[in-house]
């Protein structure tokens, strides 16, 4: 969706709020390398000790910086496959995803609602950069605009 799009479309404004396709994305990796897989091993350990590492969600800024796009998008498709196999190699049932770990603000959390989150937390960061480049023709589409939710 996003490999051949221009700099104009994708590139980082480094505003924090607002975040563009690229910063969406570098966002998508931190959370591939520290958040999704590293809490479900904490959760399966079971060990004395089940709470989570604070997440940095916004660690991309930093991160991503000086990196074009197209590398971000392998580096992601290449944490993912990985994640993927590992969530797969664990043949959960529901047993295991009823098994808990401590988020540090929500207190216990189940792997099956950790693993829903990540399921949905991708689909709001689709969401979000559809509408950060939705948002480019807000003037443009004219009395359209009244049709087009993705520009309210």
């Amino acid at each position: 969706m996003l490999g051949d799009l221009s700099p104009e479309w994708t590139a980082s404004s480094g505003d924090t709020e607002n975040w563009s396709p690229y910063d969406v994305v570098g966002h998508l990796i931190h959370g591939e390398e520290t958040d999704w897989i590293p809490r479900a091993e904490i959760i399966l350990s079971q060990d004395e000790n089940r709470s989570f590492v604070p997440f940095d969600r916004v660690a991309q800024f930093e991160r991503s910086k000086g990196k074009q796009l197209i590398d971000l998008l392998a580096e992601f498709a290449a944490l993912r496959e990985k994640n993927i196999s590992t969530l797969r190699s664990w043949d959960l049932n529901d047993g295991r995803l009823s098994l808990k770990g401590i988020h540090p603000e929500f207190g216990e959390v189940t792997l099956e609602q950790l693993l829903a989150t990540w399921v949905v937390h991708d689909l709001n960061h689709l969401r979000q950069i559809v509408s950060y480049m939705a948002r480019r023709y807000v003037d443009s589409v004219g009395p359209w605009k009244a049709y087009l939710s993705i520009l309210s």
